[in-house]
């Protein structure tokens, strides 16, 4: 990575840098708020993990660590930290990242990233300490009628703003990289993703503000009660459509990565940008699987969003999951690996973390997110697994196994781009997606697996009830190891980040170390297979056997809900 302090961007006077390896601009001020909000989402993130680590502890019945009091106490807090603090945090510094490098553009105000910057901690540190202090034992989604400490609502609030604000520098910046012609044609597709989020963002950040004012206002008696049908149904706005924000953020970093890597293009990027659409028309609605059994919500919304709307995301989704594995495909058998069908799957850069990660959180999101997200969007068995441990057993391969992935692979190549050093322990580094992503999944079985048996989530103690085998408690083992393996993965991953700001080699005015990039043959050529509609047969087959997959996994779900209703 060079630098050159002189360099300019497109508008004059805007100091910025060149960086030597990927030939990406660097906008000064924008690396300043990416590196702000990232390092503070990685904090919000080991801590989040640390929670995640004594739950884990405590729902393996054999440890059973917690008491309950701070069972309940710490799965708020890990709920508050891993789903929005870290997420939010993170993508704002996507957000500054995706509209200024790519684009060789400015960021509009600092005085506007400073002031988003500043309510997103106030409130974050706000809603973890109200948390602590044994004020706010609500879990993540604070149903009224129970009751939190007013600044536990006044944080999230802050959050919201702030993350509203950063999004809106976001926008902002957009309109005066246009204006300043600092880009030619359409923007590329990882801004177009990043915008896609931002634009989602808007409408969740607004449900949340619609939801958590008025809660705010009764904490302070102020406002009566609200009716607490209405507030599930509005909360849900901001609870699961924060996740669809992550999934646009997700798909962005796996074009961005696997372009970095080897040259990976889509196949059609029109229609990978028409699914980026659907997610911003359709995907909010897939929040409609945590309200089908709430009396409170008509059978009409109900079928519309089951029936129709949740499969056209899940169409988009099924889109980014082809094009990206075969935008792979392609680049790799235009760099000259074209032996057989699966050729260029060994020569994959398997330890590069990057890579491993962008893969990873592909295979996690999509075959066990992606398979268990849809089955539980059925209405049928959703109202016999809803309230048990299969619904955390998928949020934690998408969010935690597809997004958390997903960020932790940009990091292995945003932090030598912005920060200008080297990682540290760059052998440990190969390991760690693979740590962190075999953890998650052994998890992520535990949940779904004692959840088939009807182990409730948000449950200390499953003695109480008295009806559970040998085999619940088997999986809830399984729960226990997989959350051990994976906060070592998660710890590791921060030590390294950490390490790396503080101890890693400067690389001013040197090429960054590269991670692992498989070399172009002798005579290959880069766009060579274009037109080629036959390039991508690997690619095909791996999709079918997703699909042989998740049909296989539909209908066991089928037969297991015959046999709880069984037909005469």
């Amino acid at each position: 990575m060079s630098h050159s302090s002189s360099h300019n961007l497109a508008a004059p006077g805007t100091p910025g840098r060149v960086c030597g390896t990927t030939g990406l601009g660097v906008c000064l001020d924008a690396q300043k708020f990416i590196k702000l909000n990232a390092v503070v989402g990685i904090v919000f993130l080991l801590l989040g993990g640390i929670a995640a680590l004594l739950l884990a502890l405590t729902r393996w019945q054999t440890v059973h660590l917690l008491p309950a009091d701070w069972f309940y106490r710490i799965l708020t807090f890990h709920g508050i930290n891993m789903l929005i603090l870290w997420i939010l945090f993170f993508e704002v510094a996507i957000l500054y990242f995706a509209c200024t490098t790519p684009l060789n553009a400015r960021l509009f105000s600092k005085k506007v990233a400073w002031v988003s910057f500043a309510l997103m901690l106030t409130g974050g540190v706000m809603v973890d300490y109200i948390i602590i202090a044994g004020k706010a034992d609500v879990m993540m989604t604070s149903y009224l009628p129970l009751l939190a400490h007013p600044l536990f609502y006044l944080g999230i609030i802050l959050v919201a703003v702030g993350t509203l604000v950063g999004v809106f520098n976001y926008f902002a910046t957009l309109y005066v990289a246009k204006r300043d012609q600092s880009y030619t044609g359409s923007v590329p597709i990882v801004t177009f993703g990043a915008t896609a989020a931002a634009i989602i963002a808007v409408v969740t950040l607004l449900h949340g503000a619609v939801v958590m004012i008025p809660t705010f206002t009764y904490s302070m008696g102020w406002t009566p009660q609200p009716d607490p049908a209405w507030y599930r149904l509005i909360w849900w706005g901001l609870g699961h459509q924060s996740q669809q924000v992550n999934v646009c953020a997700m798909v962005s970093v796996w074009y961005l990565l696997s372009h970095i890597v080897v040259g990976a293009r889509p196949i059609n990027e029109a229609v990978c940008r028409t699914a980026f659409v659907l997610y911003i028309l359709f995907i909010n609605l897939a929040s409609a699987h945590h309200l089908l059994v709430d009396p409170g919500v008509g059978a009409t919304w109900k079928i519309w969003n089951t029936s129709y709307a949740m499969y056209l995301a899940v169409l988009a989704s099924m889109i980014h999951g082809f094009t990206v594995p075969a935008g792979i495909e392609i680049g790799m058998r235009e760099r000259g690996y074209t032996n057989g069908i699966f050729g260029w799957v060994v020569a994959l850069p398997w330890r590069n973390p990057a890579f491993s990660a962008t893969v990873l959180s592909l295979l996690i999101f999509g075959f066990l997110g992606g398979i268990t997200g849809v089955t539980l969007g059925t209405q049928q068995i959703n109202i016999i697994a809803h309230n048990t441990l299969r619904i955390p057993g998928h949020f934690h391969v998408t969010v935690v196994g597809g997004t958390t992935l997903a960020f932790m692979g940009l990091a292995y190549y945003v932090i030598p781009l912005i920060f200008q050093r080297d990682f540290i322990c760059r052998g440990v580094a190969r390991v760690q997606p693979w740590l962190f992503g075999f953890g998650i999944t052994m998890l992520a079985f535990g949940m779904s697996f004692a959840g088939s048996m009807g182990v409730s989530r948000r449950s200390w103690d499953i003695e109480a009830q008295g009806v559970y085998g040998p085999a619940a408690h088997l999986w809830l083992g399984v729960l226990g190891i997989g959350g051990v393996l994976a906060f070592f993965g998660l710890l590791i991953f921060a030590l390294l980040c950490v390490g790396t700001l503080f101890f890693g080699a400067k690389i001013k005015d040197r090429a960054m170390t590269d991670w692992g990039t498989p070399p172009a043959l002798a005579g290959s050529k880069a766009g060579s297979l274009a037109h080629d509609h036959y390039a991508t047969k690997g690619t095909m087959v791996l999709t079918l056997v997703f699909l042989a997959c998740f049909a296989v996994y539909y209908f066991a779900n089928w037969k297991a809900l015959a046999d709880v209703w069984p037909v005469r």
